[in-house]
């Protein structure tokens, strides 16, 4: 019977937790609701239709990250800790009473993280459709004002221009993908401070969408490795050589997805990863958000992916992607939701501490029998 009672507390416990949790979360499940509705509107209203299998490839994505994730840390787990009774040890880890809350309360963050990428690519495959990619003149004279009359990527090449690191930053470039699976798993499952998580992932949630949505939409470029075959302007004619000839020397992973990309653009699909657009850049974007959270979560770690940072703002203008103001621009704009994200929880904590201040006296009144 105690054994039966204590297992209902504990679970009531579990939920309370929950729920208090998603409470605090709720501008973040608001923000990005209102902002899916805008997209349907906008998408059926240029008749496009919305269908699952988008969100159900990403779904099957994030499954495909939980056990990678799980399989790492159990082996890590086990060469450390060499548990005497490893099952049960095993157990207690990911299924025990604690592990079932955190699994339960980083629920709904893994249910977004599974929906927006769909949402994002079919509204960058619909860029076309709203505006005309019209700016790629403006920030290549943007970049060569910057550089006194030259391109970025020829400012670089001195440094970077071998094949062994073209190639390396080619990796990098697609090892960024893993931060949208493995890093946003952590960020909604790890015992973290949750004023992190939240800042964390509504700026994760804006950065999509007024970033990669919006400001794409309304600066539509293509960037420098797609105005040749779209345009046929060969301002970057000699870049891309260059980065075929390091391919014939060593891999460069990046170019066969521009293809793709390409493929996919002159086809006009609209699934998961495909769209063409350069300005502003999220891999810088994301990136820099991911440094921003990091390292108030561990100082050391942070350092790591201030180095990513800028391997990819590096990356994605030596591999003709990118402009360098399109990193330019993404990084000021995510700083600008990270102090806003800030201010938006600083506000809804005061507004739940105000209406728990107004409800606890009523409830005290109900539950107090009267003398």
């Amino acid at each position: 019977m105690l054994t039966i009672s204590h297992y209902r507390l504990r679970s009531m416990s579990m939920r309370d937790e929950s729920i208090r949790r998603w409470i605090g979360e709720v501008p973040i499940y608001g923000i990005a609701l209102a902002l899916f509705a805008l997209c349907v509107v906008l998408l059926t209203g240029k008749g496009i239709s919305l269908d699952a299998e988008p969100a159900a490839a990403n779904a099957w994505l994030y499954l495909v990250a939980i056990i990678a994730w799980l399989s790492v840390d159990t082996a890590v787990y086990l060469a450390r800790r060499r548990p005497s009774e490893p099952i049960a040890a095993l157990h207690r880890r990911y299924a025990g009473p604690t592990a079932a809350q955190r699994w339960l309360a980083g629920t709904p963050l893994l249910a977004l993280c599974v929906l927006l990428m769909p949402f994002f690519s079919k509204m960058k495959a619909a860029i076309p459709l709203f505006n005309d990619y019209t700016w790629d003149a403006r920030f290549i004279a943007w970049d060569r004002a910057i550089f006194f009359g030259h391109d970025a990527w020829q400012v670089l090449q001195p440094l970077v221009g071998y094949p062994p690191i073209t190639a390396a930053l080619a990796f990098l470039y697609h090892a960024w993908l893993l931060l949208l699976y493995l890093g946003c798993l952590y960020f909604a499952f790890a015992a973290i401070d949750p004023a992190i998580r939240r800042r964390f992932f509504l700026t994760y949630v804006l950065a999509w969408s007024v970033i990669g949505g919006g400001v794409a939409t309304l600066l539509a470029s293509v960037g420098p490795c797609f105005v040749g075959p779209l345009f046929g302007d060969p301002a970057f004619d000699a870049q891309m050589a260059y980065l075929r000839a390091a391919d014939g020397q060593i891999p460069v992973m990046t170019l066969s997805v521009q293809e793709m990309l390409l493929d996919w653009h002159l086809a006009d699909a609209d699934g998961l990863g495909s769209g063409i657009t350069a300005m502003p850049s999220m891999h810088v974007a994301i990136a820099f958000l991911f440094w921003l959270a990091t390292r108030r979560v561990s100082p050391m770690v942070g350092r790591w992916f201030l180095a990513f940072f800028v391997a990819i703002w590096i990356g994605s203008v030596h591999l003709a992607y990118h402009y360098a103001v399109d990193g330019l621009v993404s990084v000021v704009l995510v700083a600008m939701l990270w102090r806003a994200s800030d201010w938006i929880f600083k506000w809804w904590d005061a507004r739940v501490a105000a209406s728990a201040a107004r409800i606890q006296p009523i409830l005290r009144t109900k539950t107090v029998p009267a003398e």
